[in-house]
């Protein structure tokens, strides 16, 4: 298998997660909620933040998922890179507000890891084919 095809289909699995984690957030909150690693059910009307989290996890899909089919495989790389940030900050927003760091590790921070490690990989298959060169020093000088 090529490395392009392993970055496209664990690019494609990180954009499906997206997709079920966002509809999961919209369609039913609390169901979901206890799943993410938090120690609390929020309180009065805070099932909207929720849905709001349901909306991120969505448009991270979108981006992912729009790269993914037109091709732009650098893009789609730079953008994994940035989404992992999401996942990561959930992470320490469970450890900061008493959950459990098997949660926080476990679901949010191996979350983070496998889209930045996805990032990466598909910004190394798009080094070779980028055409882009770097500027040697006698270029420079020249």
């Amino acid at each position: 298998m090529s490395l392009k095809t392993a970055n496209t289909i664990l690019a494609t699995a990180v954009t499906l997660f997206a997709f079920y984690l966002g509809f999961s957030f919209i369609l039913s909150p609390e169901t979901t909620a206890p799943g993410v690693g938090l120690p609390t059910w929020p309180e009065g009307d805070g099932g909207g933040f929720l849905v709001m989290k349901g909306i991120r996890e969505l448009s991270m899909g979108l981006m992912t998922g729009i790269l993914l089919v037109t091709g732009h495989r650098r893009a789609l790389g730079l953008v994994l890179l940035m989404e992992a940030v999401a996942p990561f900050g959930d992470m320490i927003n469970v450890l900061t507000h008493h959950g459990t760091v098997a949660a926080a590790l476990g679901i949010h921070g191996f979350t983070a890891l496998v889209i930045a490690i996805s990032g990466l990989l598909i910004l190394r298959e798009t080094r070779r084919d980028s055409g882009v060169s770097v500027p040697t020093s006698e270029a420079l000088t020249a």
